[in-house]
């Protein structure tokens, strides 16, 4: 039986997304807790992702965030190229619109030819990483005016919350594991996580009629542990069915978007599914499509954590399918191969 937290966002061939009310596992009985961690877990294992209401990032702090994302991008590309991404290992900066194709592809010449094939995802981005990690500074507006102070201030701040929801939500898979609710903490304790802000220009509807591979961003699965994404209004992201069709993910007025990644799933023993997601012209019928923002918080094991399966996902009748490895040296290897 299901219970009263749980609900569906999506629920369209054979791809059903659960909208969990997540104050139910912070907030409620023990009961309540399990029952909806275990809905929390189910939808990572059969869909991949799940939306969260009630998730404990205040409202206000979103809207700050997105105000603050739209006026950095609205920045002289001159400003904004001092600030360039550099290295897989850095991971912090900005990527200017062309320079990514997000793919699951891995080789270099196989991803050279997907860009040709449908062009480069259309967006720019702005990476955040961990402050203070010796040697992998972020690359802050500070320096700029005072428009960039704020936006520093306000993006460390917000970091520091979507942080605590990771945190959370690790919680929650652990207990819908059946471990130790507390698991999970040792290797979240870093913040080794990315805070991605994401601008899809305003574009014609013909650039996607006269290449229909065109999209925003790519079909692609994350890396790490999970994402937490905030999205606008625009609409346009789909989630791979588990017939093989890509299905909208209507965005839900104060919820997010939270999906597994290939690192879990690996951690889990393939118990919990990383499923491929893309961007593309929003659902829509118009001449010119508004720009479209996003927010992602993706998390990570600690960089300098050892990661090999989790306790409950294997056992005689599962042996473990794969070797331990670094999680630094895992993302690190994954980034290299996007841009």
């Amino acid at each position: 039986m299901r219970p009263e937290a749980v609900s569906n966002a999506v629920s369209s061939d054979d791809l059903d997304i659960p909208l969990i009310d997540f104050a139910s596992f912070t907030n409620g009985d023990a009961a309540t807790r399990r029952t909806t961690a275990q809905a929390i877990l189910s939808g990572f294992q059969t869909a991949g992702f799940i939306y969260l209401r009630n998730h404990g990032v205040p409202k206000a702090d979103v809207e700050t965030a997105f105000a603050e994302s739209a006026r950095f991008f609205k920045r002289s590309p001159t400003q904004k190229e001092a600030l360039n991404w550099t290295t897989p290992e850095a991971n912090r900066g900005y990527s200017g619109p062309g320079r990514e194709k997000t793919t699951d592809l891995t080789d270099a010449a196989d991803i050279e030819a997907k860009r040709a094939e449908e062009g480069a995802d259309l967006k720019e981005s702005f990476e955040i990483g961990r402050e203070g990690e010796p040697g992998f500074p972020n690359q802050w507006p500070d320096k700029f005016d005072e428009d960039g102070v704020r936006f520093k201030e306000h993006m460390l701040s917000f970091f520091d919350k979507c942080k605590q929801l990771h945190v959370e939500v690790m919680r929650s898979i652990a207990v819908g594991l059946g471990i130790d609710e507390q698991w999970f903490d040792k290797f979240c304790s870093t913040g080794d996580n990315t805070l991605r802000l994401l601008h899809y220009p305003a574009v014609d509807s013909n650039v996607f009629q006269q290449n229909k591979n065109t999209v925003r961003a790519g079909a692609h699965t994350d890396y790490g542990s999970i994402t937490l994404l905030f999205q606008d209004m625009a609409g346009g992201l789909q989630i791979l069915s588990p017939n093989g069709n890509f299905v909208d993910a209507t965005p839900i007025e104060g919820t997010i978007v939270v999906n597994a990644a290939d690192l879990l799933s690996r951690w889990s023993n393939d118990t919990i599914k990383s499923t491929k997601h893309r961007v593309v012209e929003p659902p829509t019928k118009a001449d010119h499509h508004p720009a479209r923002y996003s927010i992602a918080y993706f998390c990570n094991p600690n960089f300098d954590s050892f990661i090999d399966a989790i306790p409950s996902t294997y056992g005689d009748a599962r042996p473990k399918k794969y070797a331990g490895i670094n999680s630094g040296d895992y993302l690190a290897q994954r980034l290299a191969a996007t841009y």
